[in-house]
C-alpha cells in the first residue's frame, strides 16, 4: 500500500490578521501540499520577504487591520513575478476585485470559503467562459452598494470627496458604508 501523500505545490505565504483563521487555513493548506509561511500583518509579511521568502502562491486578506492587503501584491510580485496570487475578503465588492485583478492577483474570493475551493483558484486555470451568463440580475440594493464601493476607489477612499460624487450627504454615506453588502 502507498502512502497517500499529496503533492507538493510550492511555498504558500497566508496573510490574515485573525490568527485563528490563519492557523486552521494553514493547517488545512499544507494537509493539501503546500509548505505555508504565516504572516498575521502587512509589516510582517513585508517581513518575511525581507528575510528572504519567496513564495509560489500567496493567499491575502483584503482588510489587515485597517491595511490593505492589495498594497502587498507588488512587493510579493517584486519578490517572484511568477507568484500566483489570490485574495480573500469578507466584504467582496467589485471594484477591489477589479483592482485586485489589475495589480496581479489571480483571484479573489469572498469569505467564507473552504480550503479546497482556494487550492481550485491556486491551481485550476480560471478563464471565464464567455457563454457563461448570470442567470439573476443583481438587487436595487447590491447595484447601489457596488457603485457607492466603485466611486469610493476612484476617490481613494475619501468619504467627503465620495459623498460629493454621489451627491449624498457625509453621514449617510458613512452609515451605508458601516452595513455589510446586500446580498446577490
Amino acid at each position: 500500500m502507498t502512502d497517500p501523500t499529496p503533492p507538493i505545490h510550492g511555498n504558500l505565504l497566508l496573510v490574515d490578521d485573525d490568527p485563528v483563521l490563519g492557523r486552521v487555513l494553514a493547517r488545512a493548506l499544507g494537509r493539501r501540499g503546500f509548505q505555508v509561511c504565516a504572516a498575521e500583518s502587512a509589516d510582517a509579511c513585508l517581513e518575511r520577504l525581507g528575510d528572504g521568502a519567496l513564495p509560489d502562491f500567496a493567499l491575502l486578506d483584503l482588510n489587515l487591520g485597517g491595511v490593505s492587503g492589495l498594497k502587498l501584491i507588488p512587493a510579493i510580485l517584486q519578490r517572484n513575478p511568477e507568484c500566483e496570487i489570490v485574495v480573500l475578503t469578507g466584504y467582496a465588492s467589485i471594484p477591489t476585485a477589479v483592482d485586485a485583478v489589475k495589480l496581479g492577483a489571480r483571484q479573489y474570493l469572498a469569505k467564507p470559503v473552504d480550503a479546497e475551493t482556494i487550492v481550485k483558484a491556486f491551481l485550476e486555470d480560471q478563464a471565464p467562459n464567455p457563454d457563461d451568463a448570470p442567470e439573476e440580475t443583481l438587487s436595487v440594493s447590491r447595484l447601489e452598494w457596488e457603485h457607492i464601493q466603485r466611486v469610493l476607489g476612484e476617490h481613494d477612499g475619501n468619504i467627503s470627496a465620495t459623498a460629493r460624487a454621489l451627491k449624498m450627504h457625509r453621514r449617510t454615506l458613512q452609515r451605508k458604508l458601516l452595513k455589510r453588502p446586500a446580498r446577490e
